[in-house]
């Protein structure tokens, strides 16, 4: 299985990208990425020299993944969702050494025209809603909304949202897979498959 890369999209020497993944209409990937397998570059998408994103990941049209943004596997960025990496910029004053990790855990799905502040790490198969900003660390299977964005609720593995209250104790199961959740506190452990 080979890279599928359209005729119209930049691959700058040196980048790697993995097997089966998919670089779609006038995408630009610079010299220094590193993209895992079967992962899907929609149309316009931008991904910068230091930026890792993992294996089945998908990037949605008009994405831009910026320096200093890693993607663990199977994350998924909507449409025209937004990454930044300088949190303070202007144009007269130069901060490129400025640039704040960013970090996206395995799963997450981060909703169309939405933005992620540079700086954050978004847990593991968070659920990042349409049009949220995100400005703050994301825990673990969190349901976010807002401007700012704030925590309306828990998201299973299959993206269905659980019936748990956002802090305290509970347990339930996913009707879709049968995994059982367990909230401890403001944490939202899966503890079995």
């Amino acid at each position: 299985m080979s890279v599928k890369i359209h005729e119209s999209a930049i691959v700058d020497d040196g980048a790697q990208i993995g097997e089966g993944s998919r670089v779609w209409h006038f995408v630009h990937v610079c010299g220094g990425a590193r993209i895992g397998k079967n992962v899907s570059m929609g149309q316009g998408v931008f991904v910068g020299n230091r930026v890792t994103i993992g294996d089945n990941c998908k990037i949605q049209n008009n994405v831009s993944v910026y320096d200093n943004v890693h993607l663990e596997e199977g994350v998924f960025c909507g449409p025209s969702m937004v990454f930044t990496n300088v949190y303070n910029p202007r144009s007269l004053i130069e901060r490129k050494s400025e640039y704040r990790d960013t970090l996206v855990k395995k799963g997450a799905s981060l909703g169309a025209n939405c933005t992620i502040v540079c700086g954050v790490t978004i847990g593991e198969c968070a659920f990042i809603g349409a049009g949220a900003v995100i400005n703050k660390d994301v825990p673990a299977y969190a349901l976010m909304v807002g401007v700012p964005a704030r925590q309306i609720g828990w998201m299973s593995e299959h993206g269905e949202q659980l019936d748990l209250p956002l802090q305290g104790q509970g347990d339930t199961v996913c009707p879709h897979t049968g995994d059982r959740y367990v909230l401890d506190g403001n944490q939202l452990t899966k503890v079995s498959a």
